[in-house]
């Protein structure tokens, strides 16, 4: 036995399945050998449990409480820096629907990533906080 099949003696590859067949791999340069890599299947189909949805809606529900305070922060900073209240309180509210839609793609994609990251989905929550952020700065200004 060579000294390299002493060292790989514990290890053993699993049959290949019939009717399955591997992909096949360029070969190395160092050894000339072609090696097979086994992807994990990617599945988007996959449900989500209840209870993980209940607690993504609580995390939601105590950010959204947060926002609120911030949005009220925010317009009283605003007010103290000469804006006018109305001006103030919009800007306030787009902070907060910027920070919830942001919030709501986090969550969404913690979640249930394969499901909730696709683009029909993710794509309308980072318009809405596109859109809310430039008018948040639109009308923070005097």
């Amino acid at each position: 036995m060579t000294q390299q099949a002493k060292e790989n003696a514990g290890f053993t590859l699993p049959a290949p399945v019939e009717g399955e067949q591997a992909p096949a791999a360029p070969a190395t340069p160092a050894t000339g050998t072609a090696e097979t890599v086994q992807s994990l299947p990617v599945t988007t189909d996959v449900d989500t449990s209840s209870r993980d949805a209940l607690i993504g809606g609580g995390v939601l529900l105590v950010l959204f409480i947060a926002f609120f305070f911030a949005k009220n922060a925010y317009a009283n900073t605003l007010v103290a820096k000469r804006i006018q209240p109305g001006k103030a309180n919009a800007a306030g509210w787009w902070l907060f629907i910027f920070l919830a839609s942001l919030s709501t793609g986090v969550v969404l994609a913690a979640i249930n990533a394969p499901k909730f990251m696709a683009p029909l989905i993710i794509g309308p929550l980072t318009l809405i906080g596109l859109i809310a952020l430039v008018l948040m700065l639109l009308s923070s200004r005097k």
